[in-house]
């Protein structure tokens, strides 16, 4: 079985959460940038990937069609890891991380999912998992920079059943308000997207520490300084999360030999796709460090992580955006129910994407 094309796909679904202050990069109006990759073999079976493109779908895209498809094509569909190294060897001139990473990271999935479809099991029957059919979420807020919002939207996540909330502030008032809306009992955790200098990390973890966060991710600027964020660690007591923005195996198991996190979170639309996600679990695995997946997606990288997650031990949760996008890719597979998701059941990763969707929001048309 070789794979005959390589597509992709980008799309933009604007989308609401009840605030303004969210931005991402250069992007200038609150929508969800996605790169679909779609992957069809010569025997006609199609599977679809999802790379990473939040503000940056149109590099994404051309990254996929310039520099993946071309090396993929012709190549035998079936043996997912050797055709991953052999093209993060031939692509890695261009960097081993970021976009070109990314666009690898569809492919990949693209390719499991094809997997599934031949096999006609669910991914996660290929992959070894628990065989578990649900899995509870945890919503993950926006940044909204207002105390009084960011406790409504979280009081109303809790009563909405989810599992832990996670707040994208840097405020400590708007710490202290969450933590004051929401239960005790409730896990609540601040992601800063590296905020600080680690001298700021120290000082400001300490103070935080007071409220309570279950954890704090990425507290320092570069993400890849290990020996810093070990540093806060050790100071503060704080646990430490990260990984959104690792790429590949290789950076987890140097963070780890480092001692630089409690918590690590691989992005299966950036870290290479399932076959490395795979790897970082096993890693995870033999240094028995918790796995809390970076999943704000509403592709097929958001069906892959679900999948993914029955190989993670307890607590295991999925990271769900909180918000209201204008249309779904998979109808209500993507949506929680009292705080909990479905696993896919179906071969591959379980659900096609609505081909009326993509036809409406899809990018690359005049």
């Amino acid at each position: 079985m070789k794979i005959a094309s390589v597509e992709a796909i980008p799309l933009s679904i604007p989308f609401t959460y009840g605030g303004s202050a969210y931005r991402l990069g250069a992007q200038p109006a609150l929508v969800l940038d996605m790169c679909l990759v779609r992957v069809e073999t010569n025997t006609g079976v199609v599977g679809w990937g999802d790379a990473f493109a939040y503000s940056s779908r149109t590099a994404v895209a051309t990254a996929v069609r310039d520099m993946v498809a071309p090396l993929a094509v012709g190549a035998d569909a079936s043996d997912i890891t050797a055709l991953s190294r052999k093209l993060q060897k031939a692509l890695h001139i261009f960097g081993r991380y970021g976009i070109t990473m990314h666009a690898l990271s569809g492919l990949d999935i693209a390719l499991w999912d094809i997997a599934g479809k031949v096999a006609g099991k669910p991914l996660h029957a290929l992959i070894g998992g628990n065989g578990r059919k649900t899995i509870p979420a945890y919503a993950s807020l926006l940044r909204y920079m207002d105390a009084a919002q960011v406790a409504r939207h979280a009081a109303l996540a809790v009563s909405e059943g989810f599992a832990a909330i996670k707040l994208h502030e840097t405020d400590e008032a708007v710490l202290a308000a969450a933590r004051a809306a929401v239960p005790t009992a409730v896990p609540l955790t601040l992601d800063v997207n590296c905020a600080w200098t680690p001298e700021e990390a120290l000082a400001i973890c300490g103070r935080l520490s007071a409220h309570r966060p279950h954890w704090i991710e990425e507290p320092v600027f570069p993400p890849e300084d290990f020996a810093s964020l070990r540093r806060v660690r050790d100071a503060t007591g704080v646990a430490i999360a990260a990984g959104e923005n690792w790429c590949t195996e290789l950076q987890f198991r140097h963070a780890l030999d480092a001692g630089a996190v409690d918590i690590i979170q691989p992005s299966v639309s950036k870290v290479g796709g399932v076959t490395e996600f795979l790897k970082v679990l096993d890693l995870a695995d033999a240094r028995k460090v918790r796995v809390a997946p970076h999943s704000p997606y509403f592709g097929p990288g958001a069906l892959a992580t679900l999948h993914l997650l029955t190989r993670v031990g307890e607590p295991a949760w999925f990271e769900l955006y909180y918000l209201d996008a204008e249309a779904n890719l998979f109808g209500d597979a993507l949506k929680a129910t009292r705080g909990v998701m479905a696993i896919p059941q179906g071969p591959g990763l379980g659900f096609d994407p609505d081909p009326v969707v993509i036809e409406r929001y899809r990018t690359d048309r005049g």
